[in-house]
């Protein structure tokens, strides 16, 4: 499958006029997805098992803006270190998500995107942990789009690092600089670039923007 782009999708016209979308000239071997916030929304589940966790240990809440801005996105350990928490509140917050997981909602382009890209390699990269990534999987059946699923218990330092991107492509046996990743925060974007892998952002800028993750199709040509 080739990224290279002389003729533009009519739905993305608007972005690339406002120099969000440009061509990603190589031959792509492999798909990483990015988790929360690509293809489920959970947020308001972390928050809340968060603040509750918090609450469980006498800590202040963390209000929702406070959350988004310096937490979301990094894996659990360098949290715990940016709110000087001890390892107990993060791994009770973990255990908590997973009552809150009524609250997580597939993305609804989620599932025909996954298998509209059969015959293509796949593989999931989360700094969530494993059991609440794996719970996530299951509920959604979900498991069997990927070929391989890094999340933060695989690797000794999450995105921004790029071990769990190279560790990713290991498992394909593929280079990065023939794969594709996609997400949704700074973090992806760094790890992505610092593994030498092209990104497609959704609402993020980078090789080529989405705002939606339903644009994949129209991207990937699929």
């Amino acid at each position: 499958m080739v990224f290279y782009y002389k003729k533009f999708p009519k739905n993305l016209e608007k972005a690339f006029n406002h120099h969000h979308y440009t061509s990603i000239p190589m031959r792509i071997k492999a798909v990483l997805f990015d988790l929360d916030g690509v293809l489920i929304d959970s947020l308001d589940a972390w928050w809340l098992a968060l603040n509750e966790a918090l609450r469980r240990y006498g800590f202040e809440e963390i209000d929702k803006k406070e959350f988004i801005e310096r937490y979301w996105g990094n894996d659990l350990y360098s949290n715990l270190d940016r709110a000087n928490l001890p390892l107990e509140v993060g791994l009770t917050c973990s255990k908590l998500y997973m009552n809150y997981i009524d609250m997580i909602r597939l993305h609804p382009s989620a599932i025909e995107i996954l298998e509209s890209m059969e015959g293509i390699k796949k593989g999931l990269i989360t700094n969530t942990p494993r059991d609440c990534t794996e719970m996530v999987l299951k509920r959604f059946d979900l498991e069997k789009y990927f070929d391989v699923v890094i999340t933060g218990d695989d690797v000794s330092r999450g995105k921004p690092d790029p071990e769990i991107i190279v560790k990713a492509c290991d498992h394909l046996n593929v280079k990065p600089q023939e794969v594709v990743v996609i997400g949704d925060t700074d973090n992806d974007l760094k790890a992505a670039r610092s593994a030498g892998c092209s990104v497609i952002g959704i609402g993020l800028e980078g090789d080529i923007y989405l705002d939606d993750l339903s644009e994949l199709r129209s991207v990937l040509k699929l």
